[in-house]
Order: structure tokens, then sequence, then C-alpha cells
């Protein structure tokens, strides 16, 4: 972890001592990516799973405020899927391939001048999540001087901000001593090179200056020899279980809180086991499905009343409707009654009044027509 080029590809090739799969990244990124990669390594009859999460981006943005967080979400990622298989019922950790962060190796920039605020509240917010161990990048640039100088800076404000670095353990004899004045000599200030000079008889890891040759491996030019030994052969193992006892642990003590699992009961008692706290929160959840159930029967009571009510006013409207059209039509068919009647009257009216013209009209032409003869 560290800002674009500061040689974090360079010194991962040295410490290994394989070149890896890199991709310069540019400074012109928006945000902060991580690219993981997982490489099979043997040296000898050890094998090594490693896997390289590398940082693209970081510290490239004008608003630095929020670059951690692609990290910090990343780690708690890896945590969430731990967890995920510790909780399945058929667990199988033995085969499962840890993807989660054993350490972080944090490039200083050579300024001298001490740590940069984004170094300060990065650190901050990584030290409970993940093993963090300062390296001051590029330390060829800078006198030995004022490197001790700069080593003594850091330290001091790592200490006065509340930051927690990775310490070697000191309570393995085997080891204590070694790691007591490995840890005296933190930040390690080390050199990455991908080129060998010939020293001697042997073929070094160095950087050619037209002043001079550094070495990569040699104690009195860099920190890179004490970085490896602590990093891969002394400590390892308990940068391993330091992860999972101490940081996935706070991880999954939270989760578990948050799922409902707490240490205590309703009563401040302390559960006893795992299993008696699941059947208080299984207890729990049947009360509360219970209770659900109860409010959504209720529910369901009240929306049926309401809607018998909406159903019975909706019956009377059409009833009314009804029975204004069933009297409206009546009253419409007596007015057709009436009129018919009336048509009818009219029509025999007219018949009859038709029946006297005819009659009248017949007398008078006979009454002519006698009149004619008589002449």
């Amino acid at each position: 972890l560290g800002e674009t080029g500061l040689g974090k590809s360079t010194l991962m090739d040295s410490l290994f001592n394989t070149s890896f799969e890199s991709t310069p990244s540019p400074h012109t990124l928006s945000a902060v990516k991580l690219k993981a990669h997982t490489y099979e390594l043997q040296e000898s009859n050890v094998r090594l799973k490693l896997t390289i999460v590398d940082t693209v981006g970081y510290g490239d943005q004008i608003n630095k405020e929020d670059s951690y967080q692609a990290i910090v979400d990343y780690i708690d990622a890896q945590f969430e899927a731990y967890l995920q298989e510790e909780l399945k019922i058929k667990r199988s950790l033995a085969t499962y391939h840890d993807t989660r962060i054993h350490i972080c190796l944090y490039f200083i920039c050579p300024t001298g001048h001490g740590l940069k605020s984004l170094d300060l509240s990065c650190m901050k917010k990584l030290d409970n999540k993940v093993n963090i161990i300062p390296i001051i990048a590029k330390a060829d640039t800078i006198s030995k001087s004022e490197l001790q100088k700069f080593k003594t800076k850091i330290i001091s404000e790592l200490s006065s901000n509340g930051v927690e670095i990775y310490q070697f353990p000191t309570d393995d004899e085997q080891v204590s001593e070694v790691n007591t004045d490995m840890n005296s000599h933190l930040p390690f200030a080390v050199i990455g090179s991908t080129d060998f000079v010939r020293v001697g008889n042997k073929m070094m890891r160095s950087r050619q200056y037209p002043w001079g040759t550094v070495q990569v491996e040699n104690e009195l030019h860099c920190d890179f020899v004490k970085l490896r030994e602590m990093l891969i052969r002394t400590n390892m193992e308990d940068m391993r279980e330091k992860t999972h006892c101490k940081h996935y642990e706070l991880y999954r003590k939270k989760r578990l809180e948050q799922m409902g699992f707490t240490d205590v009961d309703s009563e401040n008692k302390p559960f006893v086991s795992f299993q008696q706290s699941y059947e208080a929160k299984r207890s729990h959840h049947l009360q509360e499905i219970q209770q659900k159930e109860d409010e959504m029967r209720q529910m369901f009571v009240v929306r049926v009343k309401e809607k018998e009510t909406e159903l019975k006013e909706a019956e009377k409207e059409l009833h009314a409707k009804f029975d204004k059209l069933r009297h409206d039509h009546s009253e419409e068919k007596r007015k057709l009654e009436e009129s018919r009647k009336k048509l009818e009257d009219e029509i025999v009216e007219f018949n009859r009044r038709k029946t006297q013209f005819s009659q009248g009209s017949t007398s008078h032409h006979t009454l002519t027509l006698g009149k004619s003869k008589k002449k």
C-alpha cells in the first residue's frame, strides 16, 4: 500500500526473488482500485500460496479524504467471506482459500520531513484490521543521518496519533532477542531492484548509479534483508495468527453483534456458550415472528371488515340506483301507456268522425240525386 511510483512492485519481485506480473499504473485514476493476484511459489520443498493485493491509484486524487475506503472495504469483504464459511453447517476450512490480508506493507514517501496526513489517516483506519509494517521506500534517495532522523520522526508521529503498527513478538525465547532488535529498526528503509550487478564473484540485486552501486541485500545500504527475514522466515506464522486471533475476531464479534449474538442476555447476564446465545436469539426471533403474525392477523381482520363495509356501501348504492332506475322505468312505462291510450282514443275518435263524415256525404249525394229525377 502506497502512492504510485514508490517501487511497490519492484520490492515484491525482490522479496520473493520472482518476477510477478505488474502493469505500471498512471497518475490519472479518479479512484483507488485494488488488484489481487495469487501465485504458487516453491523453494526447495517449501510451497507457498501467495496473494498480493496492489492499491492502484492510491494518493493520486485531488481529494484524498476517502482514499482508504476502498482498502477498508476490501479487507472487510475478505473477513466476511471467511465468516460466512465458518457459519456454514458443513464447513471446509481445511481446504478453504484464506484471502484475508495478513500483512500490510505501507510505503512511505522518502521526504525526510515526516508523514503526510494521508499516511496517518489511512494507517489509523487500518491498524485494527490488519498488521501494518511501515517501510520507507527508495531509501537510497536520502543520507544515513537524515534517514535515522526520519525514522525517529515517523515513530514519534505514529505514537502521538495513536496509530498501532505491527510489533514483532518478543514472548518467544527463540526469537525474542532478534525481534526486539528488529523492532528498534522500524520503519525499515528499503530499496528494490530487478537488475543484477556482479559484485566480486556473485551477481547481486543492485541499483547502478554514476557515483556507485547500491546493493539491495547489503545491510549497510538498506534494511531489505531485515524486512525479508522478519516477514518471510521468522514471523510469518505470527502474522497469520494475529490476523485470525485479533483483527478477524474484532470483525467477527462486531458482525455477530449486528446479527444479534451478544455476550450477555437481556438482563446483562453472561452467556455460558454460543449455543445458549443461539437459543436466546432463536427464542427472541420466534417471539418477534409470533408478534408480527398477530399484528398481520389483526391487520387482516381490520382490512376484511373495512372491505366488507365498503362492499355493503357499494351494494347499498347499487340497490338505490336500481330502485331509482326501476322507478324511472315504471314512470316512463306509465307515460308511454298513457300516450298509447290517448293515441288509441284519438284514433277511435278519428275513425268515428271519419265514418260520420262518410255517412253524411252519402246521404247528401242520394238526396241530390232524388231531386234530379223528379225534375
